[in-house]
């Protein structure tokens, strides 16, 4: 499987409480959040692509050594996540592609669930998290259904991670549909749209998390939450 991380963004919510830093390079349990991500999944044996923009340099330098392939987006000012992603679009020349962001901190445990799900296509989602949150699913049997930042209450019933995994015959479909996208304009899009295009045209599933502790650094308050989880 190869891993695709997106850390272009700037993480307009959280810069002014963390120094003016990437969101990657926050410290987790004594390293970047960025190399405990790139040493478990290369202890996983997936090859490891990086897509940076903001602050690349200091990326790059904090995985000075690791065997890590960058792309670098010089629009990640101006474009969203499914810019950044169509920089690295060469690499989906595979079957199996993992892809997420990189302010995502998750563990072994987490990882097990992605790497031994069957599904071609996925969004890893949590289902213990859906009074709270950033993005939601609502969901059917295990498949989307509808997705956003603003679902009410009775139109969620989970929370999505902030990592999808894509399989065989959707590698060509998922790159194709990318560029698409990017041709016609659409650059501002989460990467996360390229998949919810597809909703309604062929099914698009979600694996709950199952308990697993995970945390997308979105804020301060989110930061915290892992600092605390670490420190156990």
């Amino acid at each position: 499987m190869k891993a695709i991380l997106l850390a272009a963004g700037v993480g307009t919510r959280i810069i002014n409480d963390i120094d003016r830093q990437p969101k990657s390079m926050l410290d987790v349990g004594g390293m970047p959040l960025i190399v405990h991500t790139v040493e478990l999944l290369q202890k996983n044996n997936m090859d490891v692509v990086i897509i940076t923009g903001f602050m690349n340099e200091v990326i790059e330098k904090a995985l000075k050594g690791y065997d890590v392939t960058f792309y670098y987006n010089p629009f990640y000012a101006v474009t969203n996540s499914i810019g950044s992603l169509w920089f690295a679009r060469e690499e989906f020349n595979t079957d199996e592609i993992f892809v997420a962001n990189a302010d995502v901190y998750y563990t072994q445990e987490l990882l097990d669930i992605i790497i031994n799900e069957k599904k071609d296509i996925f969004l890893l989602s949590d289902r213990t998290r859906v009074d709270e949150g950033d993005y939601f699913f609502m969901t059917r049997d295990g498949i989307l259904e509808k997705f956003g930042k603003e679902l009410t209450r009775k139109e969620r019933n989970c929370e999505y991670v902030g990592i999808g995994v894509i399989k065989n015959d959707w590698v060509p479909l998922f790159k194709n549909r990318l560029c698409d996208m990017i041709n016609s304009g659409q650059y501002n899009l989460w990467w996360e749209n390229v998949l919810y295009s597809f909703v309604g045209e062929r099914p698009v599933y979600t694996v709950d998390s199952e308990g697993c502790f995970w945390s997308e650094v979105d804020t301060i308050e989110d930061y915290k939450r892992v600092v605390d989880f670490c420190s156990r």
